[in-house]
Parts: structure tokens; sequence; C-alpha cells
């Protein structure tokens, strides 16, 4: 089961070592992109953000730099921010933490980031234990839903339209499965918080600590 917005419970108590959302009152989103990079969705989303001035953040899965370094050039090339989302995209609750953290730091192998983002948003406790000495751990304040197939474009327009605000953290995917939604829904979203006034940027290590500090002396 998947929530567009992550349940508050979920969140309170996961704010002292994973990144939700960004604390601001500034017209500020946060979009991620997970799964790539694939050429021919990756090249469409650089397109899309080169047209409105918007910054992202991609979780990469570290067998797709393998297999398109070059498409992973132009996003380092066009001043995006990278996170590492595993070698092969691995979900933490059905693997041995010690085969989890191997994964990850054989993704770490073609490029470096301090950004992670477990794969599904499933991870343990003992793996966040053993990543947040080095990473920050970004989860999300808003899911497109663009990888389910039972979900039209349309839909995934409305989720991240209805949801989003100062601060959030917006997940879409550059990948073949999420491709018709994402196709639909992502100029639309751009040009529609564009209009708005927002500025989209991406994430970095400094901006998830400081936020976390925050979140903490505030509760």
């Amino acid at each position: 089961m998947y929530f567009v917005t992550p349940p508050y419970v979920v969140r309170s108590l996961s704010k002292r070592n994973l990144t939700w959302k960004i604390n601001t009152s500034e017209k500020v989103i946060y979009l991620t992109f997970d799964d790539g990079p694939i050429p021919e969705v990756t090249t469409f989303v650089l397109k899309q953000l080169e047209e409105f001035d918007a910054k992202a953040t991609f979780f990469c899965v570290g067998d797709n730099v393998r297999k398109y370094p070059e498409i992973f050039e132009t996003i380092i090339n066009a001043n995006h921010a990278i996170g590492n989302h595993s070698y092969n995209h691995l979900n933490g609750w059905k693997s041995l933490s010690k085969d989890y953290l191997k994964n990850i730091q054989k993704c770490d192998s073609f490029f470096e980031t301090n950004l992670f983002r477990p794969p599904y948003g499933k991870i343990s406790p003992m793996q966040i234990l053993k990543l947040k000495k080095n990473y920050s751990i970004v989860l999300w304040s808003v899911l497109s839903y663009d990888f389910d197939i039972e979900t039209t474009g349309e839909k995934c327009l409305e989720n991240v339209i209805s949801h989003s605000e100062a601060g959030s953290i917006v997940v879409f995917h550059d990948s073949i499965k999420a491709s018709e939604n994402l196709f639909y829904a992502l100029p639309k979203f751009l040009k529609h918080f564009s209009d708005l006034g927002f500025e989209f940027r991406a994430l970095t290590k400094e901006v998830c600590e400081s936020n976390n500090m925050v979140e903490i002396q505030n509760n």
C-alpha cells in the first residue's frame, strides 16, 4: 500500500534520521527522480528541467549508471544533484543488512555522493544506523505514483499538484515503467508551480542536516 503523502506518525518517529520535507516558508520545491538514468526517459526529464530553469536531485541506480554513463554525465553537467539508490534497486526489508550495505557500496564505486534514498522507501533501523554516518537519507513528502500502471497521467498530476507546497520533496521516476505518466505530468507540474512563483532546487547534505536539526529542536 502506498500513500501520496506519508503518514504523520511515520515521519514524526523517524525525522531524527530521515529527511522527509524541508522546513521552509520560501516558495521552493525539491524535485527528485528515482531509478535512472534511462536514455529515453532521463533525457526528456533534463529537457523539461532546463526549460523551466529547474534543478533536481537524481537518485540513481548504480547498474544504470554503469550502462549509461553518458546520460549520467549529462545530469552532472547540468548541475543537478545525484544520490545513491543502491546498485540493483534492493528492498531493504527483504535483504540482509550486510548484503544491502555492500550493494550500496557497489553503487558508490561508480559515483560519489552523500545522499541516499532507499528503494521503495524500505529500510531497517539497523541499516539507517549504519548509513547515516556517511549519507543524508532522503525520503519524500509527495509521491507522484507515476510508476503505478493503474494510475493515469491526469491522476499523477493531481497527486503532485494537490499535495505539494513550500519545502515539499516530490518523487517522480525516470524509468520506462513510469514514462507515460511522467511525460504527461512533469511538464504541467513544472509550469503550474513556476507560474505560482516557485523555484525548484536540488537537495544537499547540508540542507538536509540543517533541516533535521531544526525539526528536532522544535519537538
